[in-house]
């Protein structure tokens, strides 16, 4: 078994990841031991500091160890995926890799003999899911809730909707941008097929849109901006017309004042643009607790993937 989605997962095997990951965070010394001896191998083409750290120290708190390596640091760029992740999989337990492409994550779970989890593509980030997931459980003691999601299609954006609606979550989205390769048309009809996603309308009128925050538990955003373009000067030209479209959107005081919703942000933050500064500093808290249950819900993601095979 390997975790690239959630649409991989029931709802139900979401929620065992979640109910672990909240007792692992409760009782971490009765998990001290629970991995030891295994071994990660972490493989990173894109840049990080929420995946590496939680992953290395995860699995360091559960007993096992972890290698790091960097994409262009490795043969996989010169050599076949197919020949690399075979040869890696004969030195460890687990393998987790953070790729630009999501076809390329999938060629290496093809032929992997271990688990290959999903760390991030331009698809899918299952991952970081689990982690806003268990926060909103933790938050609410419930699924029953209703999230609006404000910024880009994007692969947080596509694991939020895999997974939210079948766990019982009413999911609304204001999308006005869809991010290159993270169209997931099949996605978005079985979403639908839940009656619990809401498409809302990008030309909302801006009372509208507050009376829509009014109502949400939760309200999540995200950069506009893949970081792997945020300082590329040949992006420079898409990068300013998607903020344009996108700063009406932008979570601050005119939007959210009054309004008693959790708000979430999966983090690097770009104070100005999705979020301002004030809106971060009164939901700090929140967001530093989604961002650390990256910890939690990747140890019981590594955990359950090495006990329960057929999750």
């Amino acid at each position: 078994m390997h975790f690239l989605s959630l649409r991989d997962f029931s709802a139900q095997s979401i929620n065992k990841i979640v109910e672990l990951a909240c007792d692992i965070k409760l009782h971490p010394r009765e998990y001290a031991h629970a991995l030891e001896g295994r071994k990660i191998y972490l493989l990173f083409q894109k840049t990080s500091t929420r995946t590496a750290l939680s992953f290395e120290t995860g699995i360091n708190e559960m007993g096992g160890f972890y290698y790091m390596q960097k994409w262009d640091d490795s043969n996989f760029p010169i050599g076949e995926i197919r020949d690399e992740i075979r040869y890696v999989g004969r030195n460890v337990d687990l393998v987790m890799a953070r790729l630009k492409n999501n076809q390329d994550i999938h060629e290496m779970a093809k032929y992997s003999s271990v688990p290959v989890i999903n760390g991030c593509c331009n698809k899918c980030h299952p991952c970081q899911a689990m982690a806003d997931i268990m926060t909103i459980y933790e938050l609410f003691k419930t699924y029953n809730v209703k999230v609006l999601y404000i910024g880009v299609r994007n692969n947080v954006f596509n694991s939020l909707l895999a997974s939210l609606p079948r766990l019982g979550a009413d999911f609304y989205a204001v999308t006005p941008i869809e991010n290159s390769g993270a169209s997931y048309p099949e996605l978005v009809t079985e979403a639908r097929e839940t009656g619990r996603f809401h498409d809302v309308d990008p030309g909302i009128s801006q009372q509208e849109f507050r009376d829509l925050a009014a109502e949400m538990d939760v309200i999540y955003t995200d950069t506009w901006v893949d970081m792997e373009f945020f300082s590329s000067e040949e992006f420079k030209d898409k990068k300013d017309e998607t903020i344009r479209k996108m700063m009406p959107f932008q979570l601050n005081k005119k939007l959210l004042g009054g309004i008693k919703a959790k708000v979430f942000h999966d983090m690097p933050i770009h104070a100005g643009l999705e979020i301002d500064r004030d809106i971060v500093e009164a939901n700090i808290e929140t967001i530093l607790s989604q961002s650390e249950n990256r910890r939690h819900a990747q140890k019981a993601i590594m955990y359950e993937l090495l006990n329960s095979p057929k999750l």
